[in-house]
Protein backbone atom coordinates (compact mmCIF):
# COMPACT_ATOMS: atom_id res chain seq x y z
CA UNK A 1 0.00 0.00 0.00
CA UNK A 2 1.18 3.52 -0.79
CA UNK A 3 2.55 5.59 2.12
CA UNK A 4 0.09 8.37 1.42
CA UNK A 5 -2.84 5.96 1.76
CA UNK A 6 -1.42 4.53 4.98
CA UNK A 7 -1.11 8.03 6.45
CA UNK A 8 -4.69 8.75 5.35
CA UNK A 9 -5.78 5.66 7.32
CA UNK A 10 -3.92 6.99 10.36
CA UNK A 11 -5.63 10.35 9.95
CA UNK A 12 -9.02 8.63 9.70
CA UNK A 13 -8.07 6.69 12.89
CA UNK A 14 -8.52 3.39 11.02
CA UNK A 15 -6.67 0.55 12.77
CA UNK A 16 -5.88 -0.99 9.38
CA UNK A 17 -3.12 1.64 9.20
CA UNK A 18 -1.19 -0.28 11.85
CA UNK A 19 -1.53 -3.57 9.96
CA UNK A 20 -0.41 -2.03 6.66
CA UNK A 21 2.48 -0.24 8.35
CA UNK A 22 3.60 -3.46 10.01
CA UNK A 23 3.39 -5.39 6.73
CA UNK A 24 5.34 -2.76 4.81
CA UNK A 25 7.95 -1.61 7.35
CA UNK A 26 7.87 -4.05 10.28
CA UNK A 27 10.98 -6.02 9.34
CA UNK A 28 13.03 -2.88 8.63
CA UNK A 29 11.98 -1.23 11.90
CA UNK A 30 12.75 -4.40 13.89
CA UNK A 31 16.17 -4.64 12.26
CA UNK A 32 16.93 -1.01 13.05
CA UNK A 33 15.89 -1.51 16.65
CA UNK A 34 17.82 -4.78 16.97
CA UNK A 35 21.05 -3.06 15.88
CA UNK A 36 20.63 -0.74 18.86
CA UNK A 37 19.22 -2.98 21.60
CA UNK A 38 20.81 -6.28 20.45
CA UNK A 39 17.87 -8.33 21.72
CA UNK A 40 15.10 -9.71 19.48
CA UNK A 41 12.31 -9.51 22.06
CA UNK A 42 13.21 -5.94 23.00
CA UNK A 43 13.42 -5.01 19.31
CA UNK A 44 9.87 -6.33 18.80
CA UNK A 45 8.68 -4.31 21.79
CA UNK A 46 10.33 -1.19 20.35
CA UNK A 47 8.67 -1.88 17.00
CA UNK A 48 5.26 -2.12 18.70
CA UNK A 49 5.96 1.04 20.70
CA UNK A 50 6.76 2.74 17.39
CA UNK A 51 3.30 1.90 16.06
CA UNK A 52 1.69 3.27 19.22
CA UNK A 53 3.76 6.46 19.00
CA UNK A 54 2.89 6.85 15.32
CA UNK A 55 -0.80 6.39 16.16
CA UNK A 56 -0.54 9.17 18.73
CA UNK A 57 1.58 11.59 16.69
CA UNK A 58 0.43 11.33 13.09
CA UNK A 59 -2.42 13.67 13.72
CA UNK A 60 -1.27 16.53 13.68
CA UNK A 61 1.79 15.32 11.71
CA UNK A 62 1.14 14.02 8.21
CA UNK A 63 4.32 12.36 6.86
CA UNK A 64 2.84 11.26 3.54
CA UNK A 65 6.07 11.48 1.52
CA UNK A 66 8.43 10.21 4.22
CA UNK A 67 6.57 7.70 6.36
CA UNK A 68 9.50 5.31 6.76
CA UNK A 69 11.86 8.10 7.84
CA UNK A 70 9.23 9.28 10.32
CA UNK A 71 8.83 5.76 11.74
CA UNK A 72 12.60 5.08 11.74
CA UNK A 73 13.23 8.22 13.77
CA UNK A 74 10.64 7.12 16.33
CA UNK A 75 12.12 3.61 16.44
CA UNK A 76 15.65 4.92 16.97
CA UNK A 77 14.57 7.16 19.85
CA UNK A 78 12.53 4.43 21.51
CA UNK A 79 15.37 1.92 21.13
CA UNK A 80 18.00 4.31 22.49
CA UNK A 81 15.73 5.21 25.40
CA UNK A 82 15.26 1.51 26.08
CA UNK A 83 19.04 1.06 26.22
CA UNK A 84 19.39 4.01 28.56
CA UNK A 85 16.65 2.66 30.78
CA UNK A 86 18.26 -0.76 30.98
CA UNK A 87 21.65 0.81 31.56
CA UNK A 88 23.11 -1.16 28.69
CA UNK A 89 24.04 1.88 26.63
CA UNK A 90 27.20 2.24 28.70
CA UNK A 91 28.05 -1.41 28.18
CA UNK A 92 27.20 -1.62 24.48
CA UNK A 93 30.57 -1.60 22.75
CA UNK A 94 28.98 -1.08 19.33
CA UNK A 95 27.14 2.09 20.30
CA UNK A 96 30.12 3.38 22.29
CA UNK A 97 32.38 2.83 19.28
CA UNK A 98 30.05 4.78 16.97
CA UNK A 99 29.62 7.52 19.55
CA UNK A 100 33.37 7.88 19.94
CA UNK A 101 33.80 8.16 16.18
CA UNK A 102 31.24 10.94 15.93
CA UNK A 103 32.46 12.77 19.04
CA UNK A 104 35.60 13.61 17.10
CA UNK A 105 33.66 15.88 14.78
CA UNK A 106 30.40 16.87 16.52
CA UNK A 107 30.36 19.03 19.63
CA UNK A 108 28.30 17.69 22.52
CA UNK A 109 25.66 20.06 23.87
CA UNK A 110 26.24 20.52 27.57
CA UNK A 111 24.11 23.54 28.39
CA UNK A 112 20.75 25.08 27.50
CA UNK A 113 22.22 27.52 24.99
CA UNK A 114 23.60 24.62 22.97
CA UNK A 115 20.26 22.85 23.00
CA UNK A 116 18.52 25.92 21.63
CA UNK A 117 20.82 25.73 18.61
CA UNK A 118 19.82 22.13 17.83
CA UNK A 119 17.62 23.12 14.91
CA UNK A 120 20.34 25.24 13.32
CA UNK A 121 22.85 22.46 13.91
CA UNK A 122 20.56 19.93 12.24
CA UNK A 123 20.32 22.25 9.24
CA UNK A 124 24.13 22.44 9.04
CA UNK A 125 24.36 18.62 9.14
CA UNK A 126 21.66 18.29 6.48
CA UNK A 127 23.49 20.73 4.20
CA UNK A 128 26.69 18.74 4.71
CA UNK A 129 24.93 15.48 3.83
CA UNK A 130 23.30 17.08 0.76
CA UNK A 131 26.72 18.21 -0.47
CA UNK A 132 28.16 14.69 -0.37
CA UNK A 133 28.20 12.33 -3.36
CA UNK A 134 25.32 9.85 -3.10
CA UNK A 135 27.40 6.75 -2.34
CA UNK A 136 29.46 8.46 0.37
CA UNK A 137 26.31 9.93 1.94
CA UNK A 138 24.63 6.53 1.94
CA UNK A 139 27.67 4.86 3.52
CA UNK A 140 27.75 7.60 6.19
CA UNK A 141 24.04 7.22 6.93
CA UNK A 142 24.16 3.42 6.98
CA UNK A 143 26.90 3.60 9.62
CA UNK A 144 25.75 6.45 11.83
CA UNK A 145 21.97 6.45 11.40
CA UNK A 146 21.16 2.78 10.75
CA UNK A 147 24.14 1.53 12.82
CA UNK A 148 25.22 -0.98 10.15
CA UNK A 149 28.52 -2.78 10.67
CA UNK A 150 31.45 -2.11 8.34
CA UNK A 151 31.03 -5.64 6.92
CA UNK A 152 27.32 -5.09 6.20
CA UNK A 153 28.03 -1.78 4.48
CA UNK A 154 30.78 -3.28 2.32
CA UNK A 155 28.41 -6.07 1.22
CA UNK A 156 25.59 -3.62 0.54
CA UNK A 157 27.75 -1.37 -1.65
CA UNK A 158 29.94 -4.09 -3.15
CA UNK A 159 33.23 -2.65 -1.94
CA UNK A 160 35.99 -3.63 0.45
CA UNK A 161 35.80 -3.00 4.17
CA UNK A 162 38.95 -0.94 3.78
CA UNK A 163 37.16 1.39 1.35
CA UNK A 164 34.23 1.77 3.75
CA UNK A 165 36.55 2.61 6.66
CA UNK A 166 38.47 5.12 4.54
CA UNK A 167 35.25 6.71 3.26
CA UNK A 168 33.92 7.07 6.81
CA UNK A 169 37.19 8.48 8.11
CA UNK A 170 37.34 11.07 5.32
CA UNK A 171 33.65 11.92 5.72
CA UNK A 172 34.09 12.55 9.45
CA UNK A 173 37.07 14.80 8.70
CA UNK A 174 35.04 16.68 6.07
CA UNK A 175 32.19 17.04 8.56
CA UNK A 176 34.60 18.44 11.16
CA UNK A 177 35.91 21.01 8.62
CA UNK A 178 32.34 21.87 7.56
CA UNK A 179 31.27 22.42 11.16
CA UNK A 180 34.29 24.61 11.88
CA UNK A 181 33.49 26.74 8.80
CA UNK A 182 29.96 27.12 10.13
CA UNK A 183 31.32 28.42 13.41
CA UNK A 184 31.05 25.34 15.63
CA UNK A 185 33.97 24.97 18.01
CA UNK A 186 35.03 21.38 18.41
Amino acid sequence: MDDSKIVDLFLERDEAALRHTSEKYGKRLRTLSYRIVEDFQTAEECENDTYAAAWNTIPPHSPKEHLYAFLARITRHISLNCCRYRGSLKRSAHICELSAEMEQCIPAPDDCACRIEDMAFADVINRFLASMPVEKRNIFLRRYWYLDSIADISKRFGCSESKVKTTLFRSRNQLRIHLEKEGYIL
